[in-house]
């Protein structure tokens, strides 16, 4: 196993985490990203995953990778599939070709199923989740799922069209599922919403699930953790949402330790090995 090392911030000592899932690129951070990132950097994030969701911010995740010292995936989210040309797997292809020798060019992602969302198609859904498998096989990247209420379509389709794993973001399944998820060779994510109190299924799983299944992500802006959260009728009040970020990952973490009664440096270490086996390209980017 990979040890990564403990920092030493303005704080004292920290520890070191990978967020492998932030949305670096989202409007959200337009005021002040290079500064939200920084921040991060400063509470122990010394490394951010940046999926993409369509065509049209492949450019702007692979230049925000290479702007601050991370990695990126490129794909086309099910959210984003309304939108997306029908040409644009065709699209996706060649710019997989094009920086196929781009170290920080992690996964293909980020892709999936969602039948949450009300009045997505599912046949084109699927269309385009099974096509950027497809693609995953022929450039030999792993894959960064989005998981919403799919999980057994979702597998079906990777027994059918195997990829080389991944990661299962923000997985909220049952316990089947996940060890399904495990077996194809995937990685867990686990981020804001395990620290809700009555977030119980899936405080149980991140208590549960075998130490090298797991890895940590903000999904900022995204998922903010309970203490971002504000309801509905304090929005209406005045009061903003609070924005994720990925420095959040510095408190999110640590409660995954506490849920699984293990020590912080214990997980830290664990959940960054698990970072670099889901996304072996990380290993030529981030100091183990």
């Amino acid at each position: 196993m990979h040890a990564i090392p403990m920092l030493l911030g303005h704080h004292g000592a920290m520890h070191a985490w990978i967020d492998t899932h932030c949305h670096l690129d989202a409007p959200e951070f337009d005021p002040d990203r290079d500064r939200v990132r920084s921040d991060a950097r400063d509470r122990g994030v010394i490394h951010c995953v940046i999926p993409a969701v369509a065509r049209s911010n492949w450019a702007t995740v692979r230049d925000l990778a290479h702007r601050h010292g991370d990695s990126y995936a490129l794909g086309i989210h099910p959210l984003c599939t309304p939108d997306a040309h029908d040409d644009d797997l065709d699209w996706l292809a060649r710019e997989l070709d094009a920086h196929r020798n781009d170290p920080r060019l992690v996964a293909v992602g980020e892709i999936g199923l969602d039948y949450f969302v009300p009045g997505l198609d599912p046949a084109r859904q699927e269309r385009f989740y099974r096509g950027q498998l497809q693609l995953a096989r022929r450039f030999d990247l792993p894959v960064l799922l989005h998981v919403r209420r799919s999980a057994d379509k979702l597998l079906k389709a990777l027994r059918e069209l195997p990829v080389q794993g991944g990661i299962a973001h923000a997985f909220n399944g049952s316990l089947q599922q996940a060890q399904a998820f495990i077996g194809l060779g995937f990685k867990l994510g686990f981020g804001g919403a395990m620290t809700y109190d009555r977030a119980l299924q899936l405080r149980r799983l991140a208590a549960e699930l075998p130490q090298e299944a797991l890895v940590v992500e903000t999904d900022a802006p995204d998922i903010p953790p309970h203490w971002l959260y504000t309801t509905a009728a304090q929005r209406a009040a005045g009061q903003p949402q609070g924005r994720n970020t990925p420095g959040e990952l510095a408190r999110i973490a640590p409660l995954l330790a506490q849920l699984r009664g293990q020590p912080e440096d214990a997980l830290a270490s664990s959940t960054c090995a698990n970072a670099l086996a889901a996304l072996p390209r990380l290993r030529s980017l981030v100091r183990a």
